[in-house]
């Protein structure tokens, strides 16, 4: 992607880049398109997305076939009980000088990268989950009093596996709440199945994979995106999706008083006109639509609300309780 002065070729160009990048993905992702339009969205937006899937499902693959289409920088945490933050962030090395003088000095962790694959998060101990907190949202970590920043851009890719329950440590909502989505990775189905032995049967296309873009294209389009038009009826619609989520008020709604035991908080509003922004840019129109926020609604909520207990005994599923509160906020917009 080359810059541009003229605003109408900088936004036709962005686009061009993301449905060239999305494609890609598509075809080395195989039978995963809507997951591989949120990551692209997240991305842009300058997003963390926490992932949720079996093994084998390819998300490991997934985020170095994105780093290398982006040109990005990237690393891969494998998280254990035995993980250490110091393994995540980095630690003080006691170094001698050719002339016998010694100092210690930083040597940066594995998340001094562009983007950071922590895979199964919910393996390590909330003392190594705590320390990404920083990371996440302040783009920088502190060591003996000294702050680090993050190379930009900074994506926090989280996987986790959801039958897996021995040995793991769920996620506290506050660090939850870091991640702009959180994305389900279905079991593909039998035609994608079919065409993945055609792609990587042998071997794995991402190691093969030009970069369609640089990591200062990332930048700018997500500078691009922050000049797309969200009018005053969008950012009210995505207010009330919020309101809507949430028990306590007079003007809840009955599926949130029934089911919803914490609904989603301001920062789940940030993060869905942000994400809207980019989606509106993927849909070549300079301005949000409500459609934009429909396509990203439940992605940013899903992780951000909580059931009532007797709710999820019954069997009922957030997703399911979510598609009722955004049906019945569509039908008052």
């Amino acid at each position: 992607m080359t810059a541009t002065t003229d605003p109408d070729s900088a936004f036709a160009g962005a686009r061009q880049t993301l449905l060239a990048l999305r494609a890609t993905l598509g075809r080395v992702i195989v039978g995963q398109d809507e997951l591989v339009t949120h990551l692209v969205t997240a991305v842009i937006a300058g997003g963390h997305v926490l992932i949720e899937g079996l093994p084998g499902l390819g998300k490991t693959h997934l985020a170095k076939a994105l780093a290398a289409a982006l040109g990005l920088r990237w690393s891969r945490v494998q998280c254990t009980p035995d993980l250490m933050p110091a393994d995540v962030t980095g630690a003080e090395i006691y170094m001698t000088a050719a002339n016998g003088a010694s100092t210690f000095e930083f040597r940066p962790g594995p998340v001094f990268a562009q983007l950071v694959l922590i895979d199964e998060i919910n393996r390590a101990t909330p003392r190594t989950q705590a320390a990404l907190l920083e990371a996440m949202q302040e783009r920088q970590v502190t060591h003996a009093g000294v702050g680090h920043r993050l190379p930009r851009p900074f994506c926090v890719l989280a996987t986790q596996n959801p039958i897996e329950l021995e040995g793991t440590y769920p996620l506290p909502e506050a660090q939850l709440d870091r991640f702009m989505f959180k994305l389900a990775m279905p079991f593909p189905a039998r035609d994608s199945l079919r065409a993945l032995l055609e792609v990587s049967l042998d071997d794995e296309p991402s190691d093969s994979l030009e970069a369609l873009a640089s990591p200062e294209d990332v930048l700018r389009i997500a500078q691009l995106c922050r000049q797309v038009l969200i009018g005053a009826r969008c950012k009210d619609a995505a207010v009330d999706l919020i309101v809507a989520t949430q028990p306590g008020p007079d003007n809840a709604t009955a599926d949130a008083r029934r089911h919803i035991r914490y609904g989603a908080s301001p920062r789940a509003l940030q993060a869905m006109l942000r994400a809207a922004r980019v989606r509106a840019l993927m849909a070549g129109r300079p301005h949000v639509d409500v459609a934009d926020l429909q396509a990203v609604a439940l992605p940013v909520l899903r992780h951000r609300v909580l059931l009532r207990l007797e709710s999820e005994l019954d069997g009922l599923d957030v997703d399911t309780a979510l598609a009722a509160v955004i049906d019945g906020w569509q039908r008052r917009l």
